[in-house]
């Protein structure tokens, strides 16, 4: 059995991309695993099945991070379908390119609403329920949140944020729940269009390579397991880039 069997993981924004990879990790080390998508039902339905195929029990949910009482709804029903939460990976997330003169407001609002307020909204939602199962928090920051990126201010300022974030939820949920972050850096998801982009990247790293979604699901994994003693930390999982 794996590290994490008998557990319960509610991972944010997990039909595809990332955070499938990070649902699918936690669960082939035994963990339950609850997902939520926005807008990508199919997808999540397809994650689902996937997840059933490792022997948990998974269950999608539509949820609008942003909402607060749609985000009370789905930890309710989280609870219902798997009996509790232990883990909670806020992955849900906007990434966005803009040149700083021609951002709006409501792109600004939109980004810090999902990747702020959404993570907020989660981890406040669990609290009671990790507190009692001495439950973990990961955040999914971004490399972004470390250094600047010219054309991405608002990505930039809402992952800092979230770093920011997480060390305070840190002190304030100690000692019963460790709550740590990770900070991806150039993640190669096959779009086509980022090939020029990853190859130049690849370049700039140390490691001479961009990064891939079992990255930062085995990252996440680490969290998951590790003693609770590693608490408040932001970890970079960017080959290098970050020393730059």
């Amino acid at each position: 059995m794996g590290a994490l069997h008998g557990k319960t993981a509610l991972v944010t924004g997990a039909a595809k991309r990332i955070g499938r990879e990070i649902a699918l990790e936690l669960a082939r080390e035994g963990a339950d695993v609850a997902i939520t998508f926005h807008r990508s039902d199919r997808e999540a339905r397809k994650t689902v099945v996937d997840l059933a195929g490792l022997g948990v029990r998974a269950v999608a949910l539509r949820c609008d991070v942003r909402d607060a009482d749609n985000v009370q709804e789905m930890l309710r029903e989280v609870k219902r379908e798997l009996g509790g939460i232990d883990i909670v990976v806020n992955n849900a997330a906007v990434f966005e390119e803009a040149a700083f003169g021609k951002i709006t407001v409501d792109q600004w609002d939109n980004i810090f609403d999902t990747n702020v307020r959404g993570a907020f909204l989660v981890s406040q939602g669990a609290t009671r329920e990790l507190r009692t199962r001495k439950g973990r928090i990961i955040n999914i920051g971004s490399l972004g949140g470390m250094r600047a990126w010219s054309k991405h201010a608002h990505y930039c300022a809402s992952k800092a944020a979230l770093h920011m974030l997480t060390l305070a939820m840190a002190k304030a949920l100690a000692p019963e729940i460790a709550v740590n972050a990770i900070a991806p850096g150039v993640i190669d998801l096959g779009e086509k269009e980022r090939r020029a982009m990853h190859r130049r990247f690849a370049k700039m790293t140390p490691m001479q390579t961009t990064g891939r979604s079992t990255d930062i699901a085995v990252a996440v994994r680490f969290f998951a397991t590790c003693p609770k003693f590693i608490t408040g930390q932001i970890l970079a999982v960017d080959g290098g880039l970050s020393l730059k």
